[in-house]
């Protein structure tokens, strides 16, 4: 089987890794021309992670190439970047190809979800969605971990688990593509938190304690935005929120732990400059989502005013000691 991968971040390789295990023939795209360089000089991308690449994944900046005769294909880019992918596969795509959506977060400037983008540009008829407790480097390096997939449409959800799942991954399904999609969105937001706790010198005790809180507004956002609110037990919701809150591999919490810790807005700049922080702009954008929509949830507004109008880190443990 012929599977397009769309994306050669660190996340879209180790997708492709798990791919080829099954013999499927895998061909990868980027934008950028000094990864398909690369590629094609070393046969490795040690610029991403230093690790051989098996012979049935090839990588290509042409999408008429990459999309060609496919049969499945992996949105594996930052989020704010699917619209415009989207726009690049449109000339090349064919609606009944299923499409599954392992980037994160929510559409920038039109505050959509990601599946949203895919099916209102594409015309796609079989998207699946896939969200859990997983980073990167522990599926590559075959960690036992898993994963919620979301989707309407049992051929596109057959063929995700078929392709993915293995001895080392496990995949659960359930309809709820927009729960999955605000549960991968929010816990950026929330480990930027977590991280400002932890920057400010807190203990785990402390952390726990934004987690547990954070978890009734999830599910209260998930309801108010057409989910369902048990979604938030799944391994996309309180999975991924607890892996997500307690690392210091996700550059969400290590940017609120720059927050917490530095309170110096050159320094939190930087880091912003030099890592994909996706709760930042999810955070902003879910912010003006809620707003629009009049639904109120105090603990999103807390974080925005400390990431976005500096106010005091310390607000945010006044908020939780003083949440009704």
């Amino acid at each position: 089987m012929k599977i397009s991968v769309i994306g050669t971040g660190i996340y879209g390789l180790a997708i492709a890794l798990e791919l080829a295990k099954k013999k499927n023939k895998i061909t990868m795209w980027t934008e950028n021309p000094k990864i398909e360089e690369e590629f094609k000089d070393t046969k490795k991308l040690a610029s991403i992670i230093d690790i051989d690449i098996p012979r049935n994944i090839t990588i290509t900046t042409n999408m008429e190439k990459t999309l060609e005769d496919t049969e499945l294909i992996y949105i594996v880019t930052a989020s704010k970047y699917v619209d415009s992918v989207c726009n690049t596969m449109i000339p090349f795509y064919k609606k009944l190809v299923p499409i599954c959506i392992a980037s994160k977060g929510i559409e920038e400037s039109s505050e959509e979800l990601l599946s949203n983008i895919v099916e209102t540009k594409l015309k796609a008829k079989h998207v699946a969605v896939i969200s859990g407790p997983t980073f990167a480097i522990d599926i590559i390096h075959d960690e036992p971990v898993a994963l919620a997939i979301g989707s309407n449409s049992m051929k596109a959800s057959s063929l995700v688990i078929n392709t993915l799942a293995n001895e080392h991954l496990k995949l659960r399904p359930t309809k709820d593509m927009i729960g999955i999609q605000l549960c991968g969105s929010v816990k950026n937001v929330i480990a930027i938190a977590a991280g400002i706790i932890s920057g400010l010198g807190y203990s785990d005790s402390t952390r726990s304690f934004l987690i547990n809180e954070s978890l009734h507004d999830i599910k209260d956002i998930i309801y108010y935005l057409g989910g369902n609110p048990k979604t938030i037990l799944s391994f996309a919701g309180i999975g991924d929120l607890m892996l997500t809150c307690s690392s210091t591999k996700s550059r969400n919490f290590s940017f609120g732990y720059c927050i917490g810790s530095t309170k110096n807005p050159k320094k939190i700049n930087e880091y912003l400059i030099n890592n994909t922080v996706e709760g930042y702009y999810t955070l902003d954008t879910i912010y003006r989502m809620l707003k629009k929509k009049r639904i109120k949830i105090d603990l999103i507004n807390v974080i925005y005013d400390i990431v976005y109008n500096n106010s005091n880190p310390e607000k945010l443990i006044t908020f939780l000691i003083n949440k009704k």
